[in-house]
């Protein structure tokens, strides 16, 4: 589809602004190219058949159902600790390469006894990826250099100095650990556990996640009530079905953030409004997974309006087809923001991640030296 020269250059607005990305699951990020020759190789010793899944791997508007069939492709792919360490750095390197300066990435940590996976060792893998990343900060030393972080991500350069990005270099990501609605009492306590032991290696909270229509979310109350009371960080994914019961009791746990509440009744959001607990918003993956009929009818708009904490997110980008500018895009063409209220939408996020307050303070000052440079070259 071509587009007109405004469109272009918003286009080229979005792709530059540095952004942070709260919301998005490790093995929905995965690239499709790395799907494909995953599954040639499976393909190869007879593990699956390549032609139930090349089509829908090589498409990219993808019905609901379709992008069912990739999760259960992912699922079957990702058991092997060195796959998990790749897709963790290839993950990082496309949202470096998207202007993404902060990343918290989500996953749930795998236990399989026959491959020799227990959540701990899956864990490590994803900390591996991270590791052997150029394009991110490295986990041992996050503040290195960090008076020479400027807004031009791609040449990380001040007015005086220009770092090596080798070692400084050009995002920071954290991580947090996902509770599966699958997963029994035990299983839930022993991933916040895991998580709270490994705090120091860059897990900063705990999400709770999976499919909405399964399990009871009482059942995982325990472990998320015990993350709270260390002062651990909780993100909830929110009404992506009815479900009024469940809704009420996540809103009176007051979670540190909400994912996609796509389903709320004026009650509830009525609540929500008052509650000030941050939305992640995933445009493009509500409108694939067929939670919003539109995006002109997505209630970003109502939350924006109301001026309620909200940062934009995409969830799984491999299996949606999308990317953050991207998405930021679509809140531009759609809802009318102009690039300094993207920038101040993207630099308001840094209030909502859970990162230390001295990283904080370090995005602040990059995006304060980003709205010189947008403005000087927009």
């Amino acid at each position: 589809m071509m587009l007109e020269a405004g469109e272009e250059r918003l286009v080229r607005a979005c792709q530059r602004l540095p952004k942070v990305e709260l919301h998005a699951h490790l093995n929905g990020c995965i690239r499709p190219s790395l799907l494909l020759e995953l599954a040639e190789e499976r393909d190869i010793v007879g593990q699956l058949s390549l032609s139930d899944f090349k089509d829908v791997i090589l498409k990219e508007d993808r019905s609901l159902e379709e992008c069912f069939k990739l999760f259960a492709l992912i699922h079957i792919l990702t058991t092997d600790h060195g796959i998990i360490t790749r897709i963790t750095k290839e993950v990082i390197e496309d949202f470096a390469s998207e202007s993404v300066v902060y990343l918290e990435l989500r996953t749930t940590p795998k236990h399989n006894e026959k491959v020799g996976m227990s959540k701990r060792s899956y864990v490590e893998a994803v900390l591996a990826g991270i590791r052997a990343t150029d394009a991110a900060f490295p986990l041992e030393s996050f503040f290195a250099c960090e008076e020479k972080i400027c807004a031009s991500s791609a040449t990380m350069e001040t007015p005086n100095h220009r770092c090596d990005e080798k070692k400084i270099g050009r995002i920071h990501v954290r991580l947090l650990l996902s509770i599966d609605r699958r997963e029994s009492v035990e299983g839930a306590m022993e991933t916040v556990r895991l998580a709270w032991e490994m705090r120091h290696l860059g897990i900063v909270g705990i999400d709770l996640s999976g499919d909405p229509c399964i399990g009871d979310w009482k059942t995982f109350l325990p472990a998320l009530t015990w993350a709270k009371e260390q002062g651990f960080p909780v993100a909830l994914h929110c009404a992506e079905v009815p479900n009024p019961t469940e809704v009420e009791a996540m809103l009176a746990f007051r979670p540190d953030r909400l994912g996609h509440v796509c389903f709320l009744e004026d009650s509830e959001w009525s609540k929500l409004l008052t509650s000030g607990i941050p939305v992640e918003v995933c445009l493009t993956s509500n409108i694939r997974t067929n939670r919003v009929q539109s995006i002109e009818v997505h209630h970003f708009s109502a939350l924006y309006n109301a001026n309620h904490p909200v940062v934009i997110c995409t969830d799984d980008p491999g299996i949606f087809s999308t990317t953050i500018s991207r998405e930021y895009f679509l809140i531009a063409s759609h809802f009318g923001l102009k690039v300094p209220e993207l920038l101040h939408l993207s630099k308001k996020a840094i209030d909502f991640t859970f990162a230390d307050e001295k990283l904080k303070k370090t995005l602040l000052r990059l995006f304060d030296q980003a709205e010189y440079v947008l403005d000087c070259n927009l």
